[in-house]
């Protein structure tokens, strides 16, 4: 019993920081260094990401990104068309395919499992 009373008397002396006489002083220098190397870092910052921002833009101008992007896109628009004139036959086959009611039921089965399977992923994440 007598520890007991012991550990609660120590937790009460120690709950509270004992107060100082120079406290309120030693929070204010705290605080103004602080803010002075809360300022000077912001500062730094700044400067590097406005070198960073020079460099790259004149890495861009200089390399011919324009021109480059401009030639990867019209490579890749006839690569797409190729991609859509092969496709096109097969797709027409599906218009083929009987649509009955029993392919409605379906479809309409997987998307609520879809949806099944969404919600049980969102309730495991959260």
């Amino acid at each position: 019993m007598a520890e007991l009373e012991f550990e609660r008397r120590l937790e009460r002396l120690f709950a509270e920081p004992p107060a100082f006489s120079d406290e309120k002083a030693f929070a204010v220098s705290v605080e103004r260094k602080l803010n002075r190397g809360w300022n000077l870092r912001r500062w730094i910052i700044g400067a590097a990401g406005l070198v960073g921002g020079v460099v790259g833009a004149s890495q861009l101008i200089m390399s011919n990104f324009i021109h480059q992007v401009e030639t990867a896109s019209q490579g890749s628009t006839r690569l797409i068309e190729a991609g859509v004139t092969q496709w096109a036959p097969r797709l027409e086959m599906l218009s083929a395919l009987p649509a009955g009611s029993s392919v409605v039921w379906i479809a309409g089965g997987m998307a609520v499992l879809a949806i099944g399977f969404v919600v049980t992923r969102v309730f495991e994440e959260f």
